[in-house]
């Protein structure tokens, strides 16, 4: 997974306990955002898939390139 891949996953960790936290007071929220709870678990799940479909692409690619190079 690369760094900006990385960085959005942090977000979306970090906007979890937001959706149950109110920021300014620390205090729990009577009512839970939800939809920001389950649009930082949806964004997870998308990150992930993505970045583990961009790493098998490249190693499909590097794959090829070793079987080219040896012929």
């Amino acid at each position: 997974m690369d760094k900006y891949l990385t960085v959005l996953l942090i977000f979306m960790v970090v906007t979890i306990p937001i959706a149950f936290i109110h920021p300014m007071t620390g205090e729990i929220r009577e009512s839970p955002l939800l939809p920001l709870f389950w649009g930082a678990i949806a964004g997870i799940i998308i990150i992930m898939f993505y970045g583990s479909y961009k790493d098998k692409k490249e190693r499909q690619k590097a794959k090829a390139n070793r079987k080219r190079s040896k012929k």
